[in-house]
């Protein structure tokens, strides 16, 4: 058996020490066992690991960010490709749809020869074609006279008293317009009663 006194057991944390309890003498807490040797993040202080967590997220944010970019600068380059290949369809059918035309214009002019008065008939029906196109393509002619004069549909060329037309009316139409007023290829050009 040791002749040395044996240690009190420790106090536990946040319990009051027993008055009755002795310290430790001097020598003995020089002799007790020296603290922890710091890790290898210590050095960062405390906040060590606050720190790295940061890191961390810095650089998973800035990751995100490029794969942003990235995924910003793919989404343009699909859409510039969609855009052409739309156009080209666009232009397909709208080609597509004006092709009879020519095919009957190249019929009116090789039986111009044979039928010289036919032809004003077949160039007429070759018109009434390529008018049925523009509508098909959603530009519906208009070329109306009598109605009330409307600035988002007629363009005026000129104005002209005429009795028989009431003020602010379309007397005559100098060149027909396709489309409506928001889908507009060309407005109407016309000729107004003056108001007086």
């Amino acid at each position: 058996m040791s002749t040395r006194p044996q240690r009190p057991d420790p106090v536990p944390e946040g319990a009051v020490p027993d008055p009755a309890q002795e310290l430790p003498a001097p020598e003995e807490r020089e002799r007790a066992e020296p603290p922890p040797e710091p890790g290898p993040d210590a050095a960062a202080g405390p906040d060590g690991g606050e720190q790295d967590d940061t890191a961390r997220a810095l650089a998973e944010m800035a990751d995100r960010w490029r794969r942003a970019l990235a995924d910003l600068d793919n989404l343009r380059k699909r859409h510039a490709r969609e855009l052409e290949r739309e156009r080209a369809a666009e232009r397909a059918r709208t080609a597509a749809a004006l092709l009879p035309v020519i095919d009957n214009l190249e019929l009116a002019l090789a039986h111009a020869e044979a039928a010289p008065g036919a032809i004003v008939q077949g160039v007429k029906a070759v018109r009434d074609q390529a008018v049925d196109a523009f509508a098909h393509l959603g530009y519906e002619r208009h070329s109306e006279t009598g109605v009330p004069f409307d600035p988002t549909r007629h363009e005026v060329v000129s104005v002209v008293e005429d009795p028989d037309a009431e003020p602010g009316t379309v007397v005559e139409v100098l060149r027909p317009g396709y489309g409506d007023a928001g889908h507009q290829l060309r407005p109407v050009a016309v000729v107004v009663a003056r108001r007086e």
